[in-house]
């Protein structure tokens, strides 16, 4: 087998992995009581010992929300 063969074959697991990775992450908008409302990359994790959210920003941006400074959580289309 030749080399760009190996890396054809690398190349397409790579995106099907990906492609695949991509499809479980939910988008999120997360309306807050002050009516901001921040975009999510996927569902925010709650941790009950601390009553945050937990969540990656669309930027990249790691965010902590108090949950009684959030209204709605919900899945974008």
């Amino acid at each position: 087998m030749s080399n760009s063969h190996i890396l054809a074959g690398t190349v397409a697991l790579l995106c099907l992995c990906g492609g695949a990775l991509s499809g479980c992450s939910t988008p999120t908008a997360i309306q807050l009581i002050d009516g901001r409302e921040l975009h999510a990359v996927d569902t925010p994790e709650y941790d009950e010992e601390s009553g945050f959210y937990e969540f990656e920003q669309i930027d990249g941006k790691l965010v902590r929300i108090n949950k009684d400074k959030v209204l709605s959580i919900k899945a974008m289309n």
